[in-house]
């Protein structure tokens, strides 16, 4: 980056016009700092976006997937994406943490987009949430194709009964990249809310999450 114009390389474009002014591969390149041999670190911070399908997938992506990659099998330049990814979910996770969820809608969305939006297979997952709406705590439950019979009602049920949790907020994600629910879909969260009725637990909301969108299903009447 030495060699490119004082004004254009991106930690002094950052400095003078903010972060929103870089674009995603520059900003990337200022985590990476350096390249390989050959390789100026934009070229590098570009090619990792490609292989990894953009920011998003990047963001979803695993310590050890990055090992794969040329010029990312150092631990050091792994260890610093994967802690931007933690340092953004848990920052997330405060705000829900510390007032009630539905306040910031936006956020309930970044942060299950966040967890579950890159995942290369189903997962199904529960934000518990105590009587303030507030979150307690996310599991992922299920993994594999989601369907009345792979998602069990009776540990949804145990789960929210060990966090003492007075509503829920489900989530799943698709990874076909659309975020519409099926009849599937709708059929599992009526199975659920009548389950958790049982115990007394509220279920505000069903948000399916794919790569750069999200849906919630309480939104569309589909509760």
């Amino acid at each position: 980056m030495k060699d490119l114009p004082a004004d254009t390389r991106p930690r002094e474009k950052l400095l003078a016009r903010g972060a929103g002014a870089l674009s995603d591969t520059e900003l990337l390149a200022l985590l990476l700092r350096t390249g390989t041999a050959g390789r100026g670190v934009l070229q590098m911070a570009q090619e990792v976006l490609a292989h990894f399908g953009g920011l998003a997938g990047l963001l979803h992506t695993g310590a050890e997937d990055l090992k794969r990659v040329k010029g990312l099998g150092g631990s050091a330049k792994r260890a610093e994406l994967v802690a931007v990814l933690e340092l953004a979910r848990r920052a997330l996770a405060q705000q829900l943490k510390a007032r009630e969820v539905f306040s910031s809608p936006g956020a309930v969305k970044e942060y299950l987009q966040l967890h579950l939006a890159g995942r290369l297979h189903e997962v199904f997952a529960v934000l518990f949430l105590d009587a303030q709406n507030r979150l307690v705590a996310m599991e992922e439950l299920f993994r594999g194709t989601l369907t009345q019979t792979s998602v069990y009602p009776r540990e949804v049920v145990l789960r929210a009964l060990h966090h003492q949790a007075a509503a829920v907020v489900l989530a799943h994600n698709h990874p076909s990249g659309t975020v519409q629910p099926s009849r599937a879909d709708e059929a599992l969260t009526q199975t659920l809310k009548a389950a958790l009725a049982l115990v007394d637990v509220r279920v505000l909301d069903h948000v399916v999450v794919a790569p750069g969108d999200a849906l919630s299903m309480a939104e569309k009447g589909l509760l």
